[in-house]
């Protein structure tokens, strides 16, 4: 008897696809849409090994088949899976194959089940090497060493036995009152484009049918605008226009999708009054319309039966989302009875089998009906945890310096005091969505100073105050160690760390309220409505520089917190975004001058939370401020400094004129700045291209908008021209006509080191031969 055609390699994906749903039955085809079980609870932990449960084995009879499984190899306080319950990277590709083994043996067709892990920052799983954040990663503004990194923890997650990572890419931290800022690569959507374009690169490898057996496919989280949620409040409603939505929110997205992102995450926030993963306008139209998108659209956790509310029942709510082009459920009760909505009426048979489609496709072009288990070795120890390191050390930026108190090794021996909260602690400098580290995993920021720290240096501690409150009962001994030192190094900020008592929501949101004594100040579920230093930390350094010790202020933090005017308070500030278990080291070579900061900010630094908003992208009306402060940011977005100095020249641009229907496939114009280096120190520096509309267009300018960078070294006195192509993508805008395209008017192109720092050139595009604006993106 010949093998059925679906069970053919050689045929295209789209006639396997088609082949296999002719052959499922309804309740076959709604178990592949379905992703209801959390995958810690597939499996038990026994003396004698891992063992399938029997909820595991019935999820699967139910359905005589499994769409997807979620976090199998998931551990961290939500789950309750812990080092001792959980599977470690020994056992990971042998449980994953059990799992696979069972779906593919035991049910009708055989059809694989994909097995969907969470990669925010490296895999969450024991044993799973942990990267710093994405706000650090955007720091680092180089998209490459992402991408590479990228590869590997993509790599890691499939040696075991995983095929979908899940990763926030889409949302811009617009609001710093957000808790899960720390998951944005910033607040630009130019920025957080090129590292999304990087992360599908990294995880999926070369674009094309299929995905390789050491890559893995990306969902794109969140779909779309979860950044803009009013005040800040994680999964409230927004109000965005249009416009913003499709000039800042969906500018990340397109890039992905572009990229060839196998599945995007549709997001829990509603906008213009529909929850994302109900709105037909956002998933059919723009995605799949607009952008030929031809991947999967997954719910994100519960967030289906949100819909309940609106539609009246679950088999309403199941077919809303599914009409509006959800694909994949996540552990909702709505879209496992999807037989119910079909033999109702409420969805034809041929959207179920659409989305079936799309979900068949991944598993085809994952290669799994031809290998269903493990074929793949983990990375060679050391390489990802290198990347991250390194990494880690390209995110610190310096905010603000006297221009003496660093680098620390160029001051005589004596002794540094480390004071602060977030000094020696390495679950603070980690981040949310991390699993158990094993002892002994890391450097906290004391440690690194400890090692980095030359010869005859000595090097003592107090913590000084809580992470939170107002306790001052160690601002005694804090200030007396500081009195006697030569140099203080305080370590403030936040924390994300999840504890085993943290209580959380049915999604796996931490619910810390008011008087929750669980130090926890952002990640998802705590959002903050003051975003200064707590009590206790601004007493602490208050009293630190007040014993007249030089003090280097290093801040730990998922979000950017707003911070006071430090000129007269500290001789240095650096911003050290949550930098992962390898942070502390990252931080020390920078403080000791072994490595050069290079940071640039990827988010605006706000003085206060009462300002707020305060990204430097906003419409340009030319606000004048506040009467009680001024309206722009501590520090800018872009800024970041260096121990040395470098001055930028005047843009020289290749032409002062150019005509709209020129912005073809060949670049009409180049934009040249010559930067040097006059200091006596090398520099890495990241040299910013941003736009400015003038005059005309048809929607109202914003600010300054970035369009290019690039990222250049130079040794103590070395100048180098940096030339940028002024492309239809440098000047489009968002028309009237829902479209990319260059209209006529005169432009600023502005070149610089931040936002704020830039020197310009201006000139004209006038109008095409046809009078139309042309070339869209």
């Amino acid at each position: 008897m010949s093998e059925p055609l679906f069970r053919d390699p050689m045929l295209p994906v789209a006639d396997r696809v088609r082949d296999l749903l002719a052959r499922m039955t309804l309740t076959e085809k709604v178990g592949q849409v379905n992703q209801r079980m959390y995958g810690w609870d597939a499996y038990e932990r026994t003396p004698s090994g891992h063992r399938l449960t029997d909820a595991f084995r019935a999820e699967v009879a139910s359905y005589d088949g499994m769409g997807a499984l979620y976090g199998l190899q998931r551990a961290d306080p939500w789950s309750g899976v812990t080092a001792e319950t959980g599977i470690g990277a020994e056992d990971g590709a042998r449980v994953s194959d059990a799992v696979q083994r069972h779906v593919v043996e035991n049910t009708r067709l055989g059809i694989p089940v994909l097995l969907v892990e969470e990669m925010p920052h490296g895999l969450q799983a024991l044993d799973g090497t942990l990267l710093p954040v994405n706000l650090a990663v955007g720091a680092t503004w180089n998209p490459e060493l992402y991408e590479e990194a990228a590869a590997l923890a993509a790599a890691e997650l499939r040696a075991r036995g995983g095929h979908v990572a899940l990763v926030s890419a889409l949302d811009l931290a617009r609001d710093p009152r957000w808790g899960r800022a720390e998951e944005c690569f910033g607040e630009d959507p130019y920025l957080a484009a090129r590292f999304t374009e990087a992360l599908v690169r990294g995880v999926q490898g070369p674009p094309g049918p299929r995905i390789g057996p050491d890559r893995a496919a990306v969902v794109l989280k969140h779909f779309a605008g979860q950044g803009a949620t009013v005040g800040g409040r994680n999964s409230a409603a927004t109000e965005l226009g249009t416009r913003e939505l499709h000039e800042i929110h969906l500018v990340a997205a397109r890039a992905g999708v572009r990229a060839g992102a196998a599945g995007l995450m549709a997001a829990y926030n509603e906008f213009d009054g529909l929850p994302c993963a109900g709105s037909s306008h956002l998933l059919t139209e723009i995605l799949r319309e607009r952008w030929g998108f031809e991947g999967l659209v997954m719910a994100d956790g519960l967030a289906v039966d949100r819909l309940v509310r609106m539609a009246g029942d679950p088999v309403a709510a199941g077919a809303m989302a599914l009409r509006a082009g959800t694909d994949l459920s996540l552990w909702d009760a709505c879209f496992p009875r999807l037989a119910e909505a079909v033999g109702s009426g409420l969805v034809g048979e041929d959207t179920l089998d659409a989305a079936v489609g799309r979900v068949l496709a991944l598993k085809f072009r994952l290669g799994l009906f031809e290998q269903p288990y493990t074929v793949v070795r983990p990375p060679a120890p050391g390489r990802l945890e290198r990347l991250s390191e390194r990494i880690a050390r390209e995110s610190v930026t310096l905010l603000a310096h006297d221009g003496a108190t660093l680098p620390l090794a160029g001051r005589p021996a004596g002794t540094v005091a480390v004071i602060g909260p977030n000094a020696d602690s390495v679950p603070q400098q980690i981040g949310d969505y991390t699993a158990p580290q094993r002892p002994g995993t890391g450097s906290s920021v004391l440690a690194g100073i400890r090692a980095a720290a030359p010869e005859g240096t000595g090097v003592t501690y107090a913590r000084g105050c809580g992470l939170v409150g107002g306790d001052l009962s160690g601002l005694p001994e804090a200030v007396a160690l500081a009195a006697d030192s030569d140099v203080a190094v305080l370590v403030l900020g936040g924390s994300s760390a999840r504890e085993s008592d943290t209580r959380f929501d049915a999604n796996g949101a931490a619910v810390v309220a008011s008087g929750n004594p669980v130090e926890m100040t952002c990640g998802e579920g705590v959002d903050l409505a003051e975003i200064g230093l707590p009590e206790g930390q601004s007493a602490l350094l208050d009293a630190v520089a007040a014993t007249g010790t030089p003090v280097v202020v290093v801040v730990v933090q998922g979000r950017p917190h707003a911070l006071p005017d430090l000129s007269g308070t500290a001789g240095a500030v650096l911003s050290a975004w949550y930098p992962g278990p390898w942070g502390g080291r990252a931080v020390a070579d920078v403080l000791f001058g072994s490595a050069e900061p290079q940071g640039r900010l990827p988010v605006s630094v706000p003085r206060s939370a009462a300002q707020l908003p305060v990204f430097y992208n906003g419409k340009d009306h030319g606000y004048r401020g506040y009467v009680d402060q001024p309206a722009t940011a501590r520090h800018p977005f872009g800024h970041g400094l260096s121990l040395t100095t470098v001055e930028y020249g005047v843009p020289r641009l290749s032409s002062r004129s150019v005509a709209a229907d020129r912005f073809g496939a060949a670049t009409p114009l180049s934009c040249t700045v010559r930067v040097s280096n006059t200091g006596a120190r090398p520099v890495r520096e990241t040299v910013q291209l941003y736009v400015r509309r003038v005059l005309g267009g048809t929607s109202w300018p914003r600010v300054r908008e970035l369009r290019g960078f690039a990222r250049i070294t130079l040794a103590p006195g070395e100048s180098t021209e940096v030339a940028f192509l002024i492309g239809a993508g440098t000047l489009a805008s968002f028309t009237h006509a829902r479209e990319w395209a260059v209209e006529p008017g005169e432009f600023a192109i502005g070149t610089g080191p931040s936002s704020e720092r830039t020197r310009e050139a201006r000139f004209t595009v006038t109008v095409g031969r046809d009078g139309r604006p042309a070339d869209r993106r």
